[in-house]
This record gives C-alpha cells, sequence and structure tokens, in this order.
C-alpha cells in the first residue's frame, strides 16, 4: 500500500524527472520555470510534446504528463521556484497507473515530516529545499 509520503516522494521525483528531461530537450531552458516563458513569448507551443511527455502550459505553471499517465502539476514562484500544494499531490496521486486517494490530511502530514527536504513557501503552497533542489 502506498502511503502519502510515498506519494509525495513521488511527485518530487517525478518532478525532478521531467526537470531534467525538458531541459535536456530544450537548451535554452536554464530552469523549469523557464517554460512559460517560452510559451509567452511563442517560442515554444502552450502544449506539445517534448520526448516521453506532454506539457501544457497555464496561467503560473504547466502540467506535464509523462508516457504512463501520471501528471505533474507544478506553478511556479516569482523567482521561478516550482511550488505545488495538496491539491496538486493529490492530481498526482489519482494519475498514477495505481491510483493512490490520500486525505488532505495525510498528505500535509507527509510533506511536514519531508522537511527540511520540502519548505512551506508561503501558506498551503511547498517547494524543495534549494539544497536538495540544486541536487
Amino acid at each position: 500500500m502506498t502511503t502519502a509520503r510515498d506519494l509525495v516522494l513521488g511527485y518530487v521525483s517525478a518532478l525532478n524527472a521531467v526537470d531534467e528531461a525538458m531541459r535536456g530537450a530544450i537548451p535554452s531552458l536554464e530552469r523549469l520555470a523557464d517554460v512559460v516563458g517560452l510559451a509567452r513569448s511563442h517560442r515554444i507551443s502552450r502544449t506539445g510534446q517534448v520526448g516521453t511527455y506532454s506539457y501544457k502550459v497555464h496561467g503560473a505553471g504547466c502540467r506535464f504528463i509523462s508516457a504512463n499517465g501520471s501528471a505533474v502539476d507544478v506553478d511556479f514562484a516569482a523567482d521561478g521556484k516550482e511550488i505545488f500544494d495538496l491539491w496538486r499531490l493529490h492530481c498526482y496521486g489519482q494519475s498514477l497507473p495505481e491510483p493512490v486517494d490520500a486525505t488532505d490530511y495525510d498528505l500535509l502530514s507527509a510533506v511536514e515530516s519531508l522537511q527540511p527536504l520540502l519548505t512551506e513557501v508561503q501558506p498551503g503552497w511547498f517547494s524543495l529545499a534549494k539544497a536538495e533542489h540544486a541536487a
């Protein structure tokens, strides 16, 4: 049985894989947040396919869907940091090949248990801590 903590760690791992794949496929991409700027400037489409991921830029973020159907939705803070909330974690869990339905309470407990790997950047929004994200 997958725990809420496993789900959060899976989301973080999937987000890192998306970041690596996107930056590998688009050489001008210095950070994942640059996808939004590239789409707004029409240098890439707002929706598309990069490697094994399809993507859709929205508002302040982007939704990435892997070949197996799992979806990583992420927003970007003004400084370009990847941020996510419990809703995005829940959606990720539901998109897995074997869906995981974790409660908000369990997800919040899992996120809190993963500090300092994760940090709350504003109420209800979380990000990878800088040292871990650079790794």
